[in-house]
């Protein structure tokens, strides 16, 4: 049994917030923040008081989450980032809106005296006879303590406070993980009702000392227990009254924490063998199927994530297919009409959206990836509608004039040409690169719609239903929104924005192969309509191609799939000997796969082995204070005799940083003798940065987060996982499921087929999986 955590984060956008930049607007983005870590960092909307991001996260938690942050920044191009405001969602918040909490929450102003992190070692205990017992309190070393000073470290130390005496211990300098082992005792008043408060500040010479957090003791309860031991978490001082702060704007967010109990995967084997047989069995004429139950049972709300867990559990069992290809044969059973064809939200569209992304997401980056940057890059001024023509000055100084609005759209049109023929001759040459399991599938959709609109005048709708997925459903959004498609770090401005999008729908008039149509919605498309005309020709010819699959390939595919997990340009410096690190980086091309981290100058270059997965002991953040800079992460290995080794990587940004850390733990989930510590700093001279502490092999001041990881779609597969995902949603409809088969076997009694057993399971929806909640 196996505790899983997860969070699913969506940022929608911010309003009213206050101008920061002298022009009276403001450049905002956000930081997430997870127990006071750093995971997430949005893209920057420029030049706005009301933000529209639209971004969504999952994140892998440990069971000791607490709470998570989002603080609202505004980016600053020659000083450091201002801080707008923050809002915190709390794990009780979230345990009482256990389907997620959305809405809006007011930015609060941020109070130094409650930005607190942290973990204090203590043991406190009471000593002595009946008669003169003492209070003693024992402080060993804290953790991950807020850093306060320019240094990217604090100066702390602790103040004791019982029964209105004081007592403080040595400041231990430039640490942010102090080691005291010091000693504090108290008369203990036995009638007091005096709590014991532990204080951690961080001290300074020329200003007030900085408040770090606090631990409260109750010291009737310690009476009982006699002695306390443990790391305590640093609480913040709310004792002060708020302010208000309506003036700050609001962040509008959806928040869903998920805690799953997974059972061992033999519990879950007569679900998953229900399913499959199901899946197996095809498409029978007269029979209630389960996936039907299931699709008419699911709201449209839960329907995405429901796709998406069915379509891993399949992928994991290798019928992904064959699991598609059902819902095909039971949507087509359903429709008459071949222009509503896969136009809905069903089971079989959001299950096939979901499968393009799970397995083609890498396809997708190298197609779109050329002609989104170079729209990127280029930013021109394209615009096809006259009535949103805006004339620009055109020429040198002096002999400047204004472009007329027919020269303004001759040239989009030309720009706008040669980015879609551009594009189209990339899909065209994509057919090998496309993964077989989606040209295999796509074979079986084409040859379901051929066979259920067999007459001439629907000869179109098997390659539109080809392109209603490709094109539409990934293609299309992905050009519009390339940030949501790890196409781009950051959104696209208003005037590359709206070049994506003339240029995403002349891809979706591609993909519908009906300019008729087009024309008649969006007539000023019209000048591109030769380039369409030639597109739906090369679209025909692609897709013929590309379901022309042998089986074999289809066969072959999962092993290629799984071998580069992660790749791309990282910084690396090696720390080796005794003397003191220096802050020198060397760029480097580096692959994660299954089996080993590897490196090389150039992406093409042959790749030297780098570590090895197996022998990988942690993966985890650095300090910033230890090489000055930011997104620095150390992994810590066994090398060949044993010894441990440690390789330094800086990233270009908090995302890149997070996203590599989050690819290596999951690489390395499995393995054996992982580190329960670690040290955040460098060993410089004769001790390390961070702690203070002199042995080089010693046990290190933090503990590391292996549990921490953000989710992306070509992440392993979990079986039991989504076992118990789809187990607990089937569970939650069960009685629908009951009353829907009731009312399908009424209408339908003389031609139902079902088996006495598959009857009794549907009727009482007894679970095929373990009970519980």
């Amino acid at each position: 049994m196996a505790k899983r955590s997860s969070l699913a984060i969506r940022i929608v956008e911010g309003k009213n917030l206050p101008a920061k930049d002298i022009t009276g607007s403001s450049d905002p983005y956000c930081i997430v923040k997870i127990d006071d870590e750093d995971i997430i960092r949005t893209a920057t909307v420029w030049k706005t008081l009301s933000p529209f991001w639209g971004e969504e996260y999952k994140v892998h938690l440990p069971p000791t989450f607490h709470s998570v942050s989002f603080y609202v920044m505004d980016e600053d191009a020659l000083s450091r980032d201002d801080v707008i405001g923050k809002v915190c969602v709390t794990r009780d918040m979230l345990t009482a809106h256990p389907k997620g909490y959305s809405g809006w929450l007011n930015l609060t102003e941020i109070d130094p005296d409650e930005e607190v992190q942290g973990e204090i070692h203590l043991q406190i205990e009471i000593l002595g006879g009946a008669t003169a017992r003492k209070l003693c309190c024992r402080v060993f070393e804290a953790r991950d303590l807020a850093r306060k000073d320019r240094n990217g470290a604090s100066d702390p130390f602790v103040r004791v406070r019982y029964n209105g005496k004081t007592q403080e211990s040595s400041v231990i300098k430039k640490s942010c993980y102090p080691r005291w082992n010091e000693t504090f005792q108290f008369d203990l008043d036995e009638s007091a009702t005096e709590k014991l408060c532990i204080e951690v500040w961080d001290w300074d010479f020329v200003s007030r000392n900085d408040f770090l957090g606090k631990v409260v003791f109750n010291i009737q309860g310690l009476q009982t227990v006699q002695q306390e031991e443990g790391w305590f978490r640093l609480r913040p001082d709310k004792s002060k009254a708020r302010v208000d702060e309506d003036n700050l704007g609001s962040l509008q967010l959806q928040v869903r924490l998920r805690d799953e109990t997974v059972l061992p995967c033999s519990y879950y084997q007569p679900l998953v063998q229900v399913l499959c047989q199901e899946v197996k069995a095809g498409p029978r004429e007269g029979k209630v199927h389960l996936i039907t139950l299931i699709d008419e049972t699911t709201t449209a709300e839960c329907r995405q994530e429901v796709a998406i867990n069915l379509v891993k559990l399949f992928l994991g069992q290798g019928l992904a297919k064959e699991f598609l290809d059902l819902l095909f044969k039971l949507e087509l059973d359903k429709t008459d009409e071949p222009n509503t064809l896969f136009r809905s939200n069903s089971l079989a569209s959001k299950s096939m959206e979901s499968f393009l992304k799970v397995v083609g997401m890498q396809y997708l980056h190298n197609v779109l990836g050329p002609t989104v940057n170079r729209v990127f890059d280029e930013k021109k001024y394209v615009e096809l509608d006259p009535c949103k023509v805006e004339m620009k000055d055109v020429g040198c100084s002096g002999l400047h004039r204004i472009q007329t609005e027919s020269e303004v759209i001759q040239q989009s049109t030309q720009y706008l040409q040669s980015c879609l023929t551009e594009l189209l001759i990339t899909i065209a040459k994509s057919v090998k690169t496309c993964p077989p399991t989606i040209r295999a599938t796509f074979r079986q959709l084409f040859k379901r719609v051929a066979e259920h609109f067999p007459e001439n005048k629907h000869k179109n709708v098997k390659f539109i239903a080809v392109t209603s997925f490709l094109c539409l459903r990934f293609f299309s959004p992905a050009i519009m929104s390339p940030k949501l498609f790890h196409l781009r770090e950051k959104h696209a401005d208003a005037r590359t924005s709206r070049t994506l999008l003339l240029l995403a729908k002349a891809i979706q008039t591609v993909g519908n192969m009906d300019t008729v149509a087009s024309r008649a919605k969006e007539s000023w498309l019209i000048p591109l309509e030769p380039t369409i005309q030639q597109g739906i020709s090369q679209m025909k010819e692609f897709i013929t191609k590309l379901i022309d699959i042998e089986e074999k390939e289809e066969v072959e595919q999962p092993k290629a799939q799984t071998l580069i997990v992660k790749e791309g340009p990282l910084f690396i410096h090696k720390s080796k000997g005794k003397g003191p690190l220096l802050s020198s980086f060397k760029k480097l091309y580096f692959s994660l796969t299954s089996e080993a981290l590897a490196f090389a100058k150039t992406p093409n270059s042959k790749k030297s082995s780098f570590i090895t997965l197996s022998n990988i002991r942690a993966a985890e953040k650095v300090e910033e204070k230890s090489f000055g800079s930011s997104h620095v992460m150390q992994i810590i290995y066994a090398d060949e005799a044993g010894r441990l080794e440690t390789a330094y990587l800086q990233c270009k940004c908090v995302n890149e940083l997070n996203q590599w850390l989050s690819a290596l733990r999951k690489v390395c989930v499995n393995n054996a003798e992982m580190l329960c510590s670690y040290h955040p700093g460098v060993f410089k001279g004769d001790k390390w940065s961070c702690c203070h502490q002199k042995e080089k092999t010693g046990v290190g001041c933090d503990k590391t987060r292996h549990g921490v990881m953000l989710q992306e779609w070509n992440d392993p597969l979990d079986p039991d996982l989504e076992s118990q995902l789809i187990f607990r949603h089937l569970f939650g409809v069960r009685d629908l499921m009951r009353e829907k088969y009731l009312e399908l076997l009424t209408e339908n009694t003389e031609n139902i087929l079902l088996s006495q057993s598959e009857g009794m399971a549907l009727l009482l929806m007894t679970p095929w999986g373990p009970r519980h909640e």
